[in-house]
């Protein structure tokens, strides 16, 4: 699977909410001298550590678990109505 890019250069607040994944990680990292934030999802954690460890190096500086608690698998799966039956 990779890795999949729930938000780019975000706030760090977003990561405490708990409708995400909890396969969801806050990435710090510097970019230009400033801090960044990306929300993260992966199935294995070191997928996240090696994508930002080969773009970033010394620049990687932490990745912590987001406040998330939905199942990866039901995450972003909509309920749709039921048609009436006459």
């Amino acid at each position: 699977m990779g890795i999949k890019f729930i938000h780019k250069d975000c706030d760090p607040v977003l990561a405490e909410d708990k409708t995400l994944p909890y396969t969801t990680y806050l990435v710090e990292y510097l970019q230009d001298g400033m801090t960044h934030f990306d929300i993260v999802m992966s199935n294995k954690k070191a997928d996240i550590f090696d994508h930002y460890w080969d773009n970033y190096r010394s620049d990687f500086k932490n990745m912590t678990q987001t406040q998330g608690k939905i199942n990866p698998k039901l995450w972003g799966n909509t309920v749709s109505e039921k048609k009436k039956r006459k």
